[in-house]
């Protein structure tokens, strides 16, 4: 019976299984590093196709961005341009809708040394400008971020981005805005336009409203342009002259006085410097604007039957400057009321000579198109309201006498 070794030894010799927890047989060096650079050629070979990709629509992002926006910024490095490029490619459809929010407005003022970011900046805190690093791109790109220089620019959150860049090109010059109110003297705008920082006095500018003007041949004769300097305000440079606030006021005033408006007030018997100095003592008289129709209305009364007007602002405007510096002194007293002036309406039949301050459209409305009425007199309410009473007696009218 043979052995057990010698059965082991019949035994076919069997290749080793590579299964779990066991490991293959090392393969040799060679195979290695030729799997190694074949693995690494691959790598390589497909980070060149990448590049290629990328390169191919990089160079599209810049051709397209040309074509649409115009040529690029001539300082611009060549990763710059294309990476401005393909911003500008992804977000391009953003250029030509409104830039910010709908109700968005803003009166910029850009100060000397400002950059373009720091402007971009303010848009964007103001509503103006949705996206400011679109903003900024564009700018860049088109070289328009060297163009934003100091000055006063307008822009609104409806505007473009598009839009609002070129906006940005174009700064007015640094402008003053000065308001005249309704009802000021002549005196009262110089003392504004000092106060509003303008680069002329008082003294400069009463002196250009004391000449004669071919646009108002009618106040030729008047002793100073009095009541035709047009109330509103007035947007000038900052380095205006006198005459240039005077003639954008009488401007004005030919643009609103216009011919229906003349004719209206020739239909109540009265020529322009009539009508303007009704006007300006309306103004002085009203509070409420429902009324300034009906005290024209009385005042046009008035006239007809030859009775005085016996307005007060027409005795405040004789008087003229108070010693504490104020004008239209009130309350007046009967002493004043005896002023010996021809602007006193208390003391001179008809109208004064000239107007008494700057009416404002209302009350130039009011005098070509007055109330029809039989008032013949008015004075304050006693409720402290600003409204009036109207009598048609004098009767009536001292009975209406605040107690």
């Amino acid at each position: 019976m043979p052995r057990s070794s010698d059965r082991r030894g019949l035994e076919p010799v069997r290749a080793p299984r590579i299964g779990p927890g066991r490991t293959s047989p090392a393969a040799p060096a060679g195979a290695r590093t030729a799997w190694g650079l074949a693995t690494c050629g691959g790598l390589i070979a497909v980070g060149f196709l990448v590049s290629l990709v990328l390169a191919g629509l990089a160079l599209a992002a810049t051709g397209i961005a040309s074509s649409r926006l115009g040529p690029p910024a001539a300082d611009l490095t060549l990763p710059e341009r294309t990476l401005l490029s393909v911003h500008l490619v992804i977000a391009g459809a953003e250029l030509d809708r409104p830039s910010g929010e709908a109700e968005a407005e803003l009166e910029l003022q850009v100060a000397a040394g400002e950059t373009a970011s720091e402007v971009v900046d303010r848009l964007y805190a103001a509503a103006v400008v949705r996206n400011p690093a679109l903003l900024r791109s564009y700018l860049r790109y088109r070289g328009l971020d060297r163009g934003v220089q100091a000055g006063s620019y307008e822009l609104r959150g409806t505007m473009t981005l598009a839009e609002v860049a070129e906006a940005l090109q174009s700064a007015r010059a640094p402008e003053i805005t000065f308001t005249v109110p309704e009802g000021w003297r002549r005196e009262q705008i110089a003392d504004g336009v000092t106060a509003a920082g303008f680069p002329f006095g008082v003294a400069e500018f009463l002196v250009q409203t004391e000449r004669s003007v071919a646009s108002l041949p009618e106040a030729e004769d008047l002793p100073s342009l009095e009541g035709f300097l047009f109330p509103d305000t007035y947007r000038l440079p900052a380095d205006a002259a006198p005459e240039d606030l005077v003639n954008a006021m009488l401007e004005n005033f030919g643009r609103r006085v216009d011919g229906s408006l003349r004719s209206a007030f020739e239909a109540e018997g009265l020529d322009l410097v009539g009508a303007v100095t009704l006007a300006s003592i309306i103004e002085r008289e009203a509070t409420l604007a429902e009324e300034r129709p009906l005290i024209a209305g009385v005042f046009l009364n008035r006239l007809r039957l030859g009775i005085r007007l016996e307005s007060d602002p027409t005795v405040q405007y004789a008087l003229g400057q108070q010693p504490d510096g104020t004008w239209w002194k009130s309350p007046l007293t009967l002493v004043d009321l005896e002023t010996n002036s021809p602007y006193n309406t208390y003391r001179i039949e008809g109208l004064p000579p000239a107007p008494i301050s700057s009416p404002g459209l209302a009350s130039l409305t009011a005098v070509g198109h007055p109330e029809q009425t039989e008032f013949l007199f008015f004075r304050a309410a006693c409720d402290g309201s600003g409204s009036h009473v109207f009598s048609r007696t004098f009767e009536e009218h001292v009975a209406q006498a605040c107690s």
